[in-house]
């Protein structure tokens, strides 16, 4: 046991968040997320039974959001013609307030394809349990 650590940052992901450096790329991504496809080049951890909230909240305690950047905070657009909506967008929002000053300025939203594109390209995904649509969110790391 570590003190300050999350009991939800399992040692693995503990590990990653670690490793990573300045500008790498962490995606959470939602329980529909093809994780395991799309992170064959990069590291999967698996944090099935928690939600995103839980994991984006526990994660930005430890975790820098980049500041040579504006919007450090991808997330993933609902495509044109689908009839999705997503609170839980909200909800990330006041919880990166809670950790950085900048609020939600610093989140921005691409179309799935780019999303997808960078997510092949980031350092790791962590697999959740989240059941909202369209809830995948993806940090780029500063410096501590």
């Amino acid at each position: 046991m570590l003190k300050g650590i999350p009991k939800i940052i399992s040692p693995e992901l503990l590990k990653v968040l670690s490793e990573m450096g300045h500008g790498d790329r962490l995606v959470i991504a939602d329980g529909n997320f093809p994780a395991r496809s799309v992170g064959k080049e990069s590291i999967v951890v698996r944090c099935d039974g928690h939600t995103v909230p839980e994991i984006l909240d526990a994660i930005l305690k430890l975790f820098p959001l980049d500041n040579s950047t504006d919007k450090p905070v991808t997330l993933m657009e609902v495509p044109d013609g689908e009839d999705v909506k997503t609170p839980i967008w909200d909800i990330y929002k006041v919880i990166i307030g809670k950790h950085d000053e900048r609020g939600d300025a610093v989140v921005n939203t691409i179309e799935k394809p780019a999303f997808i594109k960078m997510a092949k390209e980031s350092y790791a995904i962590v697999a959740t349990g989240e059941g909202a649509l369209f809830a995948n969110i993806m940090l780029q790391k500063g410096v501590v």
